[in-house]
């Protein structure tokens, strides 16, 4: 039997290592709006099924929209649709190859932030402009 002592395995890489980055929340956001849509098209066959069953059921869930929880519960889901979507082109160029530079992964999460906040308000702007 030998007397040494067995190497020092080396440990795996945990938060107290890493740098917490921009893009690292961005794919976490990622994560939760993909799920933010799948409950969201829980409202959309709400609102599908209500048109089917009568004239009633559907003013009564249009009422739900109307209201300012409703409209914030489709604020939500338009941010979440767009935020996603730009996401999901950003992993588009990075399945093409390009864009791994440091700089030009900040530069995609922020234009994907920054722009699903722009994009929503334009929607709902123009939504709201045509409305009128």
């Amino acid at each position: 039997m030998s007397d040494s002592k067995p190497k020092a395995r080396p440990l795996s890489p945990h938060l107290q290592i890493y740098r917490p980055m921009l893009s690292t929340a961005m794919s976490i956001f990622h994560r939760i709006t993909g799920v933010a849509l799948a409950l969201g098209m829980i409202g959309l066959a709400w609102w599908f099924t209500a048109a089917s069953v009568s004239d009633a059921y559907f003013g009564f869930v249009q009422g739900f929209f109307y209201h300012w929880f409703g409209r914030l519960i489709l604020f939500g889901f338009t941010w979440a649709l767009i935020h996603h979507m730009l996401g999901g082109f950003r992993h588009f160029i990075w399945d093409t190859g390009r864009g791994f530079e440091l700089k030009t992964v900040e530069w995609l999460v922020r234009a994907n932030l920054f722009g699903s906040i722009l994009l929503t308000i334009l929607i709902w702007v123009i939504g709201y402009g045509v409305r009128a």
